[in-house]
């Protein structure tokens, strides 16, 4: 009764205030309400606390923890999210986040990506006109995981065995817990001293370490217990695995991890999946991205990414611009694909201009990876590899919307300053002028 609202103590021109009237947030009740159920378990959070959240992390890089505890200390956010009333008391466990998006799954995500670029479009921020030529790139999403080495890898694939076990009371004759933690570390110490045929002996008794686990469980493991035989089948796959086999096993944790080489100076390899992405040439606003499993070839993934376009914006692209990756594509469609580099001389001067926009691609990904949490994906599994995409252009978007809010809001203020500094110097000319006037002499 006596508590201040909202509306009466903060800014009405701040741009989370004013963007938070301007998102269509009836949107997500219609999408994701399906995905509730009235009479099972404990009563539901808000939608929008929990879609306002995602945005909110994504925009401002957090973690699932670290957004809910700045969530209790702005008021902006709080505002964001549907509240009135300043709360005290944190909105929900970090955890429901993650049992959420599992819950709503990747296709459902993508109604939050739509609803900024629909937002972007109600503010005249986002035109037709800027639909009609895009550019085209790929880049890799790494996934939380250390560099991949074979010795590293038997290790944790034996130590994850001996859990399992442990967890289901069978009894191994030998975990070999003492001695391959001490043979891991002599591997590196020989390795670091460029000792590699002894690095090599202690490489190869890990390796036989893991193999006696590996048949010990095997043999005592029951048949229906489909997460161990699962567990089981990762590590005969590490153990069967060459030097030169394609579709290797990188992580223990995140079996789908693929090495993609994309021929970067300073990184030779990177650990994770391809996502593909498609900004518009004028104003680089992300209207297509996706993840690609398996590692495809650049051109290969034109077709979908163009289309994913389509599915988000209604729009068909004309004109496509990518760079040399993408020689050799299978799109049959509509839009003329412009490649970087080829026929220079037959073009004309603005789709040579157009042509050096496509560049404008990269410090859009640089943006995303960086402010907006895609350089490493924390999220498990090919569905979480789906979703942080998805998520990041969220968040990317908001920041271009939170800056094309917060202009005026700083025009405002620099025009104030600039009226107080005027009037200083006003003050000070006439002062000036007046002291020789006022003096004895």
């Amino acid at each position: 009764m006596f508590r201040a609202h909202f509306v009466q103590i903060l800014n009405h021109k701040h741009p989370l205030y004013v963007l938070a009237s301007q998102i269509n947030w009836s949107v997500f009740e219609q999408t994701f309400g399906p995905t509730y159920s009235e009479g099972m378990g404990r009563p539901a959070k808000p939608i929008r606390l929990l879609v306002g959240l995602h945005y909110l992390k994504h925009a401002f890089n957090e973690s699932d923890e670290s957004v809910v505890e700045r969530w209790l200390e702005n008021p902006y956010w709080q505002y964001f999210c549907g509240y009135e009333y300043f709360q005290h008391e944190f909105p929900l466990d970090p955890s429901l986040l993650v049992k959420w998006r599992q819950r709503v799954g990747a296709e459902k995500l993508e109604v939050l990506l739509k609803e900024t670029l629909d937002t972007a479009k109600r503010q005249k921020l986002l035109k037709k006109s800027q639909l009609a030529r895009v550019n085209v790139d790929t880049t890799v999403q790494e996934k939380n995981i250390a560099f991949p080495t074979d010795s590293r890898l038997y290790h944790k694939m034996r130590i994850r065995l001996v859990r399992e076990a442990k967890r289901r009371g069978i009894k191994l004759r030998q975990p070999y817990s003492r001695v391959a933690k001490k043979v891991l570390a002599q591997q590196s110490r020989y390795a670091h001293a460029n000792q590699m045929k002894r690095a090599a002996k202690m490489t190869k008794k890990l390796k036989v370490y893991l193999g006696r686990v590996f048949r010990d469980l095997q043999r005592q493991a029951d048949p229906s217990d489909e997460k161990l035989q699962e567990l089981l089948a990762t590590a005969k796959r590490l153990l069967e695995q060459k030097r030169k086999d394609k579709g290797k096993l990188y992580s223990v944790h995140a079996p789908e991890v693929e090495c993609i080489a994309k021929g970067k100076a300073h990184k030779k390899y990177e650990f994770g999946c391809k996502v593909g992405l498609v900004t518009t040439s004028r104003g680089s606003w992300i209207v297509g991205i996706q993840a690609f499993h398996d590692n495809p070839y650049d051109g290969h993934t034109l077709s979908a990414s163009l289309e994913k376009m389509k599915q988000l914006t209604g729009v068909t692209a004309k004109h496509a611009y990518c760079d040399r990756g993408y020689r050799g594509h299978d799109y049959q469609g509509p839009a003329e694909i412009h490649i970087a580099g080829r026929g220079k001389r037959k073009r004309s001067r603005w789709e040579k201009m157009w042509s050096k926009r496509r560049a404008a691609v990269e410090p859009t990904i640089g943006h995303a990876k960086q402010d907006n949490r895609m350089e490493i994906n924390f999220l498990k599994g090919k569905e979480g590899d789906v979703m942080n995409p998805i998520l990041a252009a969220c968040g990317y978007h908001i920041r271009k919307l939170f800056r094309a809010l917060f202009l005026p809001l700083f025009e405002a203020c620099t025009n104030a300053v600039w009226t107080w500094l005027i009037s200083i110097k006003t003050k000070q000319s006439s002062q000036a002028i007046r002291e020789p006037l006022l003096s004895p002499a």
